[in-house]
C-alpha cells in the first residue's frame, strides 16, 4: 500500500506540473490590394489577404483584415490598427498589392492611386518607412511582410520626395534597414519582381500560411522554409529574403499548452463480474489538436479493455475513444478491499503530454455484497449520464441568445457568463469565432480552433476591435463526450462609452472614434468624462478627453490637472495638448521653447498632432533654431497619416517657396485637394482661393464659389470673407454688396481681422452715406484680432478718424459688454481694447475654429 501511496505521488508531481502561462498582445493587420482603379488588377492579393487572415487569427493574433483600401481607407484602417497595437508585444502588417520603390523608399499603393503628378506619391501612396516608424513607438517587435515586389505600373519617372524630384525604379522594391527587434520580409530579393503565380494564391503567400502554423517555430526558421517552398514554386526565378534585428524570439504559433486532464480520479470496481466502464472523460486540447493515449502504468488486479480488445502498455488509443475504456478484474481477486492504479499519458499533436490517473477501490463482486456494488455502480453511472446531461443543458441554457454589450477601447472585458457547472468532463469548443475582436483567458487568447473547460468559462473575455460596429456571434459546442453535446451562441455587442462620443478627438493614436473638433463639444462632456474615469481609473484616453471637455467648458485649471494626469499615464494626445496649452498661453503664460518640449516629446511617439507643431517650429524656426530638412519631413509625415493641418502648411510651403524649399504651385494644390477629400474647412477656403486666382491649377470662379460656401457651411472663420470679396467685386458673380457686407460681419464674429478691415473700407465706399462709426467699429475689430500683426495699416487708418465717430462707436460698443471695462488709455487704446473683449465675450476659446 505504502509503494502504491508513492507511485501516485511521482504521478502527481508529473501531473501538475505546469508551465509558465502568458497571454502576451499580438496584433496584426493584413491588407489585400488587388481591384485597382487606375492600373493593372492583380489576381491574388484578395485572397491572400483572406487566407494570411486566417492563419493569423490561428494563431490567436487580434487581426484587423482590410481588402482594397484607397487611401483614406488605409488611414482609417491604419489608426486603428494602431490604437489596437497600442503596447502591444508583437505588431505584424501583412501587405499583398502593388509597391514600388522611389529614390530608395518603399511606396505601398492603394487602389485608387493615379500617381499622374509629381506630386500624387505624397498625398495618393503609403511610405513604408512611415508604418514602420508608427510601429516602433507602439509595440515591442514589429514584423512587416511584404508580397508587393511587382513591376512600376505608372507611366511616370519621376516624384516629389522631399524637396528634390526623384526617379522611380523600375522594379521590385528597395533593401529597409531595420531597427533593434524588427524583421521586414520581401516576397522577393531587393530590385527584383515577385510573382503572382498560378493558382489562387501567389507562391509567396500560399507558402507563408502553409508554413507558419508549424507549431512553436521561431519566424526566421519559418521563413527560410518559405523562402525553400518558393525558390521550389518558381524554379528560382524569385527568392523571399528578410532583414532581421530581432534580439526577441518570435514564435507565430506557440503551442505550450498541455491536454487538458481531470485531477486524479476514483472508482470502485467488483471482481468478477466482466468488464466495468471507467467513465474516463475524454482528455480536451484547449488549441484544438487531436489527441492519442497511452498506457504508462496499468492496474496490477485486472486488465483493460477497448471494445473487447486487451489494451497493452504503451498502446496508442485515441482520445476520443477514452471514455469507452473498461477494465476486467477476474474472480477470486481482492477477497478484502484492495487499491490498485491506472496512470495515462495524453498526447497532442504539437508534443504536449500530460499525465491522467486513477486509482480504483477493488472489491469482492461475488455474493448478495457483490451485487449490491453492481447494482450501486449502475446506479451510479447512470445518474452520471443524467447529471452531465442536465450540466450540458444548463449550460446551454447560460449562453444561447445572451446578448451582451462590452466597451470598445478598455482592454479585455469579463463577459461574466455564471456558468452553472464545473464538472471536469464538461468542455466547450469554438464553434465559431467572433468576426471580429479577441477572445482570451488571463492566461492565453484563444484562436478558432481552441477549447476551454468547464471550470475555465466565468474567466472568459472579449476585447472588441477598434473601429468595429457592428455585433459579433460567438458559437459553442458543449459536450462532456464525444456521444453528449449542445450548441449555443451568443452575441457580443462593441459600445462606445459616452465619453468618447463626447469628447474623443480626431487622429487620436490610442482613441477609439472619429473624434470631434473643439467647438463641436457640447455642455454634457464633462459628466460622461468623469464617469468614465470613476470607472475606468487606469484608461488614460479618458482623463485626456476630460481635459478636452474642461476645456470646452472653460474650466481652464481643472482642465490642465486632467490633461496632465493623462500624460503622466502615458497617452501621448495629452503630451502634445500640454504644449498646446503652453505655446498658447492657454491658462499660462505663453512658454514656446516649454511647448516645443511636449511637442517634440509627442511626435517621437508617432503623434500626427505632434509632428505638425514640431514641424512647423523647426521649420520655420519657431522658439527653436531652424531645421528646414527635418521640419519638412515631420510635415510630410503628418499628412500621410491624414492630418489637415500638416496638408495646409505644406500647401503654404510649396505655394510660396520658403527656405530653400522650391515653390511649386502644383504641388501645393495636390496637398489642399487631399485636405478637402478629408473634408477640411480651411483646405476647402485655401484651395478656392487658388481656383479664384489660377494659382497651380486652372482658374475657376464657380468651383472657387462652391467651396467658400461649403467652408462657411461648416464654420470656417476666413471662408465668408472669401466669398464676400467675390460678391463685393463681382468676380464670377453679379455684384452684391449687401450680400458682400452681410458676409463680412460674419467673419468678423469668427475672428478674421482681414475681414473687419474689408467691412470698414466698404462702409466707407458709400461715400456721404457711410456711417463713420460702424467704420471705427470695424477697424477696431481689424486692430483688435489682428493677434500676429498682419494689418500694420488697420491702426493708423483708425487714428485718421474722428472723435465723434470713434467715441460713439465705443458707446455702442461697452453697451454690447457684460461686464465693466477700465477706461484708461489713449481713445484708440479704449477702442480697440473694447472692440477685444466684445469678441473674446462672444468667443471665449480662440481654438474653437
Amino acid at each position: 500500500m505504502l509503494r502504491l501511496c508513492g507511485l501516485i505521488a511521482v504521478f502527481l508531481v508529473a501531473a501538475f506540473t505546469t508551465f509558465d502561462a502568458s497571454a502576451d498582445r499580438r496584433v496584426a493587420l493584413v491588407i489585400g490590394n488587388s481591384e485597382y482603379r487606375e492600373i493593372p488588377v492583380l489576381k491574388n492579393p484578395d485572397k491572400d489577404a483572406e487566407d494570411v487572415s486566417k492563419t493569423f487569427r490561428l494563431a490567436g493574433f487580434e487581426v484587423f483584415v482590410a481588402k482594397d483600401l484607397t487611401k483614406l481607407q488605409f488611414e482609417e484602417q491604419f489608426r486603428n490598427y494602431l490604437a489596437a497595437a497600442d503596447g502591444a508585444d508583437l505588431s505584424v502588417v501583412y501587405y499583398s498589392g502593388h509597391g514600388f520603390q522611389i529614390g530608395g523608399e518603399n511606396f505601398l499603393i492603394p487602389v485608387d492611386a493615379s500617381l499622374k503628378n509629381a506630386a500624387d506619391i505624397e498625398v495618393q501612396a503609403v511610405k513604408l518607412d512611415d508604418v514602420l516608424q508608427q510601429l516602433r513607438a507602439k509595440s515591442k517587435i514589429q514584423v512587416i511582410i511584404l508580397d508587393a515586389c511587382r513591376n512600376n505600373p505608372f507611366p511616370r519617372k519621376d516624384y516629389w520626395l522631399r524637396d528634390q524630384l526623384i526617379t522611380a525604379g523600375n522594379t521590385g522594391l528597395a533593401q529597409v534597414k531595420s531597427s533593434l527587434n524588427t524583421l521586414i520580409a520581401f516576397a522577393t530579393e531587393p530590385g527584383a519582381v515577385a510573382y503572382d503565380g498560378a493558382g489562387d494564391l501567389s507562391p509567396f503567400s500560399s507558402a507563408f500560411s502553409r508554413r507558419a502554423l508549424a507549431p512553436n517555430q521561431e519566424i526566421r526558421t519559418v521563413m527560410a522554409a518559405v523562402r525553400r517552398d518558393v525558390v521550389e514554386a518558381t524554379e528560382g526565378k524569385q527568392v523571399p529574403w528578410e532583414n532581421s534585428s530581432l534580439i526577441d524570439e518570435v514564435v507565430l504559433m506557440r503551442r505550450a499548452n498541455r491536454p487538458s486532464l481531470p485531477p486524479v480520479l476514483e472508482k470502485v470496481v467488483p471482481s468478477g463480474v466482466g468488464p466495468v466502464a471507467l467513465d474516463l472523460p475524454e482528455p480536451v486540447d484547449v488549441d484544438g489538436g487531436s489527441i492519442t493515449v497511452s498506457i504508462e502504468r496499468p492496474p496490477a488486479l485486472g486488465r483493460l479493455l477497448l471494445d473487447g480488445k486487451a489494451v497493452a502498455v504503451g498502446e496508442q488509443i485515441d482520445g476520443k475513444d477514452l471514455p469507452r475504456l473498461k477494465m476486467d478484474v477476474p474472480k477470486g481477486v481482492a477477497a478484502a478491499e484492495e487499491v490498485d492504479m491506472l496512470a495515462y499519458a495524453t498526447h497532442d499533436n504539437w508534443g504536449g503530454e500530460a499525465q491522467g490517473i486513477m486509482v480504483f477501490r477493488v472489491k469482492n463482486g461475488e455474493g448478495a455484497q457483490g451485487e449490491q456494488i453492481v447494482a450501486s455502480l449502475e446506479t451510479e453511472q447512470k445518474q452520471q449520464v443524467l447529471e452531465r446531461g442536465i450540466h450540458i443543458t444548463g449550460a446551454a441554457e447560460a449562453i444561447e441568445d445572451r446578448e451582451i454589450s462590452v466597451p470598445v477601447g478598455v482592454g479585455p472585458v469579463p463577459l461574466k457568463l455564471d456558468f452553472p457547472t464545473r464538472d471536469p468532463a464538461v468542455s466547450l469548443k469554438l464553434a465559431s469565432y467572433p468576426a471580429t475582436g479577441t477572445l482570451s483567458l488571463p492566461d492565453r487568447a484563444l484562436s478558432p480552433e481552441s477549447s476551454l473547460m468547464a471550470d475555465e468559462v466565468d474567466q472568459l473575455r472579449y476585447e472588441p476591435q477598434i473601429g468595429a460596429a457592428a455585433p459579433v456571434e460567438v458559437g459553442f459546442e458543449i459536450r462532456a463526450d464525444s456521444n453528449s453535446s449542445k450548441p449555443a451562441t451568443m452575441k457580443l455587442s462593441p459600445s462606445v462609452d459616452p465619453c468618447d462620443q463626447a469628447a474623443g478627438e480626431p487622429l487620436d493614436l490610442q482613441g477609439v472614434v472619429p473624434g470631434l473638433l473643439p467647438n463641436e463639444i457640447g455642455a454634457e462632456a464633462v459628466k460622461a468624462c468623469e464617469a468614465a474615469v470613476t470607472a475606468y481609473p487606469d484608461v488614460a484616453r479618458f482623463r485626456y478627453e476630460l481635459g478636452r471637455a474642461l476645456l470646452a467648458a472653460g474650466k481652464i485649471e481643472e482642465a490642465k490637472k486632467a490633461i496632465q494626469a493623462a500624460a503622466d499615464k502615458g497617452h501621448v494626445r495629452a503630451v502634445f495638448e500640454l504644449g498646446y496649452l503652453n505655446a498658447t498661453g492657454t491658462g499660462m503664460a505663453v512658454d514656446r521653447k516649454r511647448g516645443n518640449g511636449f511637442y517634440a516629446a509627442a511626435s517621437d511617439k508617432g503623434d500626427p498632432y505632434g509632428m505638425t507643431s514640431w514641424g512647423r517650429a523647426l521649420f520655420n524656426g519657431y522658439g527653436v533654431e531652424r531645421d528646414t530638412g527635418k521640419g519638412l519631413d515631420l510635415l510630410l509625415k503628418a499628412a500621410a497619416m491624414g492630418h489637415t493641418y500638416a496638408m495646409n502648411d505644406l500647401a503654404a510651403i510649396f505655394t510660396e517657396g520658403r527656405n530653400g524649399v522650391p515653390a511649386d504651385p502644383a504641388r501645393a494644390v495636390a496637398f489642399l485637394k487631399a485636405g478637402v477629400e478629408r473634408q477640411d474647412m480651411y483646405s476647402m477656403n485655401l484651395l478656392g482661393r487658388n481656383y479664384l486666382a489660377g494659382v497651380g491649377i486652372e482658374k475657376d470662379p464657380r468651383q472657387a464659389q462652391a467651396l467658400f460656401q461649403k467652408a462657411m457651411d461648416l464654420g470656417q472663420p476666413y471662408a465668408p470673407a472669401s466669398l464676400a470679396r467675390m460678391y463685393r467685386d463681382g468676380v464670377g458673380m453679379g455684384q452684391n454688396l449687401d450680400e458682400a457686407q452681410r458676409l463680412f460681419e460674419l467673419a468678423t464674429a469668427r475672428g478674421d481681422q482681414s475681414a473687419a478691415y474689408d467691412r470698414a473700407a466698404l462702409e466707407m465706399q458709400k461715400g456721404d452715406k457711410a456711417d463713420q462709426a460702424i467704420a471705427a467699429r470695424f477697424l477696431a475689430f481689424a486692430v483688435a484680432l489682428d493677434f500676429r500683426n498682419e494689418l500694420p495699416g488697420a491702426e493708423a487708418t483708425l487714428t485718421k478718424f474722428g472723435v465723434k465717430a470713434k467715441t460713439a462707436a465705443l458707446k455702442q460698443l461697452r453697451g454690447e459688454l457684460k461686464s465693466k471695462i477700465a477706461a484708461n488709455g489713449s481713445l484708440d487704446d479704449q477702442l480697440v481694447k473694447t472692440a477685444r473683449a466684445v469678441w473674446e465675450q462672444a468667443n471665449p476659446r480662440r481654438d474653437l475654429f
